[in-house]
């Protein structure tokens, strides 16, 4: 049997492969090539070495300013997603009456469009804004950027939720039934059991917000737009911009995105590294 799955395994592997490879391998090193090139379109490309990425770590109104506005969001976004979720996930996790419909309650935002949910929020945080002192979202970056957190946390909660829920459910009981015969109250079975044997479920809940976050685009839109004056652009926002709006830029867009990627792999490495050093069996 054992030789049968290898014999046609590189049948099933094959279209799979090609697929990875047109869709992503392929225009990443065209993406690469381009961003050392001046072009407007492909065919017009010309090679002009580094000055795409002088440009980008010199532009401090425009890339390292939505880099420092994404990685605030990053940080407060993972962190608050990921308490919420796992404090939910424990609360519906004792048995409680309805347990399901809070769960799917809870999920629902997640099934929602970025663009849509973005212009939901805008509409109800502009409302108490105009209400409550008169301005909107746009008056200031502070506004824009607390919208921002609290439409991701209300999206995004509930996937969590799900995930913590299940590794939660996978102890065993006759471990959390021999810390209690042991004598260890709740907060000392949360710490010393519950939280070291979810530890798979955190390094996967907090990969998943990460990147998110880093790639936020359209709540980013539909929310703020970037105002005022591009304070509230996150990563993807600006590069997008840059590469589509402004003429005679598309190399410099282009570089950004190498940038992009390689910023984002490099912290999800990191981040994995970590957490994955403190998961136990």
């Amino acid at each position: 049997m054992q030789k049968n799955y290898k014999k046609y395994f590189p049948i099933f592997v094959l279209p799979t492969l090609l697929a990875f490879i047109v869709a992503f391998v392929i225009p990443f090193f065209m993406g690469l090539y381009l961003s050392f090139c001046n072009f407007k379109t492909i065919g017009s490309a010309k090679w002009v070495g580094l000055s795409n990425y002088l440009y980008v770590f010199r532009d401090s109104a425009g890339f390292l300013s939505a880099l420092w506005f994404t990685v605030k969001v990053a940080i407060v976004g993972v962190v608050s997603t990921n308490v919420l979720a796992f404090a939910l996930a424990l609360l519906l996790t004792k048995g409680l009456k309805g347990t399901n419909v809070y769960r799917t309650i809870f999920f629902m935002p997640n099934l929602i469009g970025g663009i849509i949910l973005g212009y939901i929020w805008q509409l109800l945080l502009n409302g108490i804004l105009i209400r409550v002192a008169g301005v909107d979202l746009t008056f200031n970056s502070t506004f824009g950027y607390w919208g921002i957190i609290i439409l991701y946390n209300w999206q995004k909660i509930g996937y969590l939720m799900i995930i913590y829920i299940a590794g939660i459910q996978s102890i065993s009981g006759d471990i959390l039934e021999a810390a209690k015969i042991d004598g260890a109250n709740y907060m000392q079975t949360l710490k010393k059991i519950i939280i070291p044997l979810v530890m798979t479920s955190v390094t996967t809940c907090t990969f998943l917000a990460l990147t998110d976050c880093f790639k936020m685009y359209d709540q980013n839109l539909a929310l703020t737009g970037g105002a005022p004056a591009n304070q509230t652009a996150m990563l993807a926002m600006d590069i997008f911009n840059t590469y589509y709006n402004r003429t005679g830029f598309a190399g410099v867009g282009q570089a950004k995105a190498v940038v992009f990627t390689v910023l984002v792999l490099v912290i999800s490495l990191i981040q994995l590294r970590i957490t994955q050093s403190r998961e136990v069996e």
